[in-house]
């Protein structure tokens, strides 16, 4: 794209380069309320205009940018506050982790005793009714 945008002002300074010195008259202007005449050749004043343009049509988009790049300059801001948020939490996660490991390593070196549980006969029972198939003759209404 960057390219393509200085081919295009290059040929655009070229044919405005060729158009003013091709015309190169002398113009004579009497600015109408002032009593005063100026004599300029019609190539400078033409290459005076297209600055004039170019100048103006910066100074239009910087101004109309002004709202995109406040909002921008802010935006930055809170992007660093949430960078420095970041970088805590991760500290943070990065401390959680460790301690996990260490009481990971804690429990493996003291075996903790089982506890038995008093329904734990209860618990079979229901189970194996549970994985019994029922035999025909429960079924009496067949």
């Amino acid at each position: 794209m960057g390219f393509f945008r200085f081919l295009f002002i290059v040929a655009f300074v070229v044919v405005v380069a060729v158009f003013a010195f091709v015309n190169n008259d002398l113009l004579s202007l009497d600015p109408w309320p002032f009593n005063a005449e100026v004599t300029i050749s019609l190539s400078v004043l033409i290459v005076a205009l297209v600055l004039w343009g170019f100048l103006f049509g910066k100074i239009d988009s910087w101004f109309a940018y002004s709202p995109l790049r406040s909002e921008l300059r802010v935006q930055r801001r809170q992007n660093k506050k949430l960078n420095a948020e970041q970088q805590k939490l991760a500290e943070k996660v990065e401390g959680l982790r460790e301690n996990l490991e260490n009481m990971g390593s804690s429990e493996t070196s003291q075996p903790v005793p089982e506890k038995k549980s008093k329904f734990a006969g209860f618990k079979s029972k229901i189970s194996s009714i549970f994985k019994r198939k029922p035999k025909q003759e429960d079924f009496w209404c067949l």
